[in-house]
């Protein structure tokens, strides 16, 4: 029987990749997805995977909803905390309402997702969290300050869930991506775009694949002594 992975998000973007890479490295996984059905159900049409709908800032759905999963295609063994909105403004125009919104889903959520299946990947010896994190969490971004402090302190749980996993064979590591070629970014003005792809040594937007292919590593049993990390994936723009 395949090892079964869940992914936030999993239904569009570089989650949708991530969702399809590691079906085709052999897991069995399950997507969720918070509001487009219309997407989420052709996204289940053409690749198969089953797709479940709750939001990950509410820990009492995050519950519920990976129950549901782990009766219906069994015990989760992967988790990618990949869920993630923005809602940016400059600090001085940012509302209580922008900055909540964003620290319940892309931290809190992250909690909220993994925080139901850590009992089971203890007793079973085995787990793996892979945490999509942001190179703005690594060096700040004008007007994200809401943003990049999630995507900081998703750093700081994957550490600290290393530590309390590594006996019990469950490693928890990050994914910084720099800018990706997501539906998101090239909807922008290609000016902008163009002065995006300028700040980035590698000349091009990353591409989600090349994401995904960075989970499908993590996810694997070749990746059991890379623990507490984080791996930066933006084309040479940002060095840690």
């Amino acid at each position: 029987m395949s090892r079964v992975a869940l992914v936030t998000g999993g239904s569009r973007g570089i989650g949708e990749a991530i969702s399809k890479a590691l079906k085709d490295a052999g897991y069995t996984v399950a997507a969720t997805y918070a509001g487009n059905d219309e997407a989420a159900a052709k996204f289940t049409d053409e690749t198969g995977i089953k797709t479940y709908k709750w939001n990950v800032a509410d820990y009492d759905e995050s519950k519920a909803g990976i129950e549901k999963v782990e009766a219906e295609v069994g015990p989760i063994d992967i988790v990618v905390a990949n869920a993630g909105i923005t809602r940016d403004a400059p600090f001085h125009k940012m509302t209580p309402e922008q900055w909540h919104q964003v620290i319940d889903t892309n931290l809190t959520g992250v909690f909220n997702t993994v925080h139901p299946v850590w009992p089971g990947m203890r007793e079973r010896k085995f787990g793996r969290v892979i945490v999509i994190s942001s190179i703005n969490g690594q060096k700040g971004q004008f007007a994200q300050v809401n943003y990049a402090a999630t995507k900081a302190g998703d750093l700081g749980i994957v550490k600290s869930l290393a530590q309390e996993g590594a006996r019990a064979g469950i490693t928890a590591n990050a994914i910084c991506p720099g800018y990706i070629g997501t539906d998101m970014v090239m909807a922008v003005p290609e000016k902008v775009r163009e002065s995006i792809i300028a700040q980035i040594p590698a000349g091009r937007l990353g591409e989600p694949e090349e994401i995904a292919r960075c989970v499908v590593f993590l996810a694997s049993d070749d990746s059991g002594f890379i623990n507490g990390s984080t791996i930066s994936a933006n084309g040479a723009q940002f060095f840690v």
